[in-house]
């Protein structure tokens, strides 16, 4: 399993997350974040904006479905054709184990699942 955190424009995320459930990913947790990229802000005027508002969206996937994921958060979230600065990353990271609070369920990346005694 994997963790995939996209950062993107606010006015892209409907239209990541509407992809996503097309795309049979609908488990996405969604939360605004600031920040600045290599631009290091913009600049308007004499004005410097060096924290950008971005959301970030936060999902965990099976390691086959890794690169359909990227590839639909990749169109879903560019702006125009060839994409402009400030369109945002995506970070991915391994997960070690996925518990499930309700049931106490844990599942591994090797597909083990057991019930956690608490």
């Amino acid at each position: 399993m994997i963790m995939i955190r996209s950062i993107v424009r606010p006015e892209k995320t409907d239209n990541v997350l509407a992809s996503l459930m097309d795309a049979g990913f609908p488990a996405v947790t969604r939360f605004p974040v600031v920040g600045r990229g290599k631009q290091r802000g913009i600049k308007i005027g004499e004005i410097t904006y060096d924290e950008i508002p971005k959301e970030m969206l936060m999902m965990v996937v099976k390691d086959k479905d890794k690169d359909y994921v990227i590839e639909t958060i990749l169109k879903a979230a560019r702006t125009g054709d060839k994409g402009a600065f400030g369109d945002g990353k995506i970070f991915i990271t391994p997960v070690l184990d996925v518990y499930t609070i309700s049931s106490g369920i844990r599942e591994t990346p090797g597909g083990v699942i057991e019930e956690v005694a608490v």
